[in-house]
């Protein structure tokens, strides 16, 4: 289970910009965004590994954002179990694009039961009407 590589490739396309989502003026791929696909990675890792009503939510992130990359062009983002310590799961992650690193940090998951994290979320909501 550790040492588990997970990998996801995406095509940057207009929606995924820093000037289409507001995180900047440029055409280029938003942090927000790499980010977004690393958590995937590691999700999708992490789903492997979980019982039946389970799933997992993402709780930290420790991020660099170190090169551009423009639309058109596609990135991989990977995600590397490191360590389980209870119900929280600790990765190395990644994003490459076809140039080289982009971007590189870690993650940390949370494993919980699906139904009973959605239902504290839903009345939070009704909580608050």
């Amino acid at each position: 289970m550790v040492d588990e590589i997970n990998c996801i490739s995406i095509q940057v396309v207009p929606e995924h910009l820093a000037s289409a989502i507001g995180s900047g003026d440029l055409d280029v791929l938003a942090t927000p965004m790499m980010i977004a696909a690393m958590e995937q990675a590691a999700c999708g890792l992490l789903a492997r590994f979980l019982e039946p009503g389970q799933t997992s939510v993402g709780t930290a992130v420790d991020i660099k954002h170190t090169a551009a990359t423009p639309c058109g062009m596609a990135f991989t983002a990977s995600a590397r179990l490191t360590g389980r310590e209870g119900r929280s799961a600790s990765f190395e992650v990644w994003a490459e694009d076809e140039m080289g690193e982009i971007g590189r940090g870690i993650h940390t998951r949370v494993v919980v039961d699906a139904k009973r994290f959605q239902e504290k979320a839903d009345a939070k909501r009704r909580q608050n009407q």
